[in-house]
């Protein structure tokens, strides 16, 4: 008679770490979806354009974070040419062999309103926000489609960071908001003719970071304009998109992360709204 105690332990096979690609992943909220993407025990291909330096540091982060498990990678390429976007994904193929996920976080973000509108401005961002995910979202279905991988395995999945202002609307950031909104409009497009194989979630975060163009008491009080008081963090937003990952049962929509602000009604852009930061009334709502 055999018992279980007395028996030799099964030897389980290793589960491979799955791979994401994080495009915008040297600076800002890029660089916090890498972290806890490292952190949750995914291999990261951190893409940047210019900032080689800030995207090693990034690499060095994420291999302490998984205690140098992980394999993490920084590739260079220009998001607004579909010929260097290309050649990003297929860099990211020869060097892992496999990729699970995309998540497009880098985001070209320029003034213009509709006084000022010009193709040149439209093209600029549609080119940089909209068209490389969609290429991206390609490209991870052409992938999954060669890998002929059985009926039980996951399917891969994309992530489109968007903006709460797409619920709340202003005129401001003109081109960059029409490109957030075909980004939008490509989540579901993208989902229903990829499914099987590829999810399609969108995020989008509200207040998030601040920029040059807000002191930091008023980045603050922007902040708290909320109905919970307080819009959404880094860590809120990677934690998204962590369970984004992860949740097969979600594609084709998007999960808002901002503290309720889409709820909200604002006539300008948060980085034109300073003077909130001198309101009586702007931390109670």
């Amino acid at each position: 008679m055999s018992y279980g105690l007395l028996d030799p332990p099964m030897t389980l096979p290793a589960v491979p770490r799955p791979t994401v690609l994080v495009t915008g992943a040297a600076k800002r909220l890029g660089r916090q979806i890498a972290l806890t993407l490292a952190q949750q025990g995914w291999n990261v291909a951190v893409h940047y354009r210019h900032s080689k330096a800030e995207a090693l540091e990034t690499i060095a982060a994420c291999t302490a974070l998984s205690h140098a498990k992980g394999d993490f990678y920084a590739a260079s390429a220009d998001l607004s040419d579909e010929a260097a976007v290309r050649a990003l994904w297929q860099a990211v193929v020869a060097h892992y062999g496999r990729v699970d996920a995309v998540v497009n976080s880098a985001s070209t973000f320029e003034h213009d309103d509709a006084q000022h509108f010009s193709y040149a401005m439209l093209d600029k961002h549609l080119h940089a926000n909209t068209a490389a995910a969609i290429v991206l979202a390609q490209c991870l279905h052409a992938h999954r489609q060669d890998l002929r991988l059985n009926d039980d395995s996951p399917p891969a999945v994309v992530v489109n960071l968007l903006d709460q202002k797409l619920w709340n609307p202003n005129p401001d950031f003109f081109s960059y908001t029409l490109s957030k909104a075909a980004l939008e409009a490509a989540n579901t497009l993208l989902a229903q003719a990829l499914a099987p194989l590829v999810r399609v979630v969108g995020v989008a975060p509200g207040l998030t970071l601040t920029s040059h163009m807000l002191s930091e008491a008023e980045f603050q009080a922007l902040h708290r304009l909320s109905p919970l008081g307080r819009s959404s963090t880094p860590e809120d937003v990677a934690a998204t998109v962590a369970f984004a990952l992860s949740n097969r049962s979600i594609t084709g929509t998007t999960l808002l992360v901002d503290g309720g602000q889409h709820l909200m009604r604002f006539e300008r852009d948060f980085s034109l709204m300073p003077s909130v930061a001198a309101s009586p009334s702007s931390s109670s709502l």
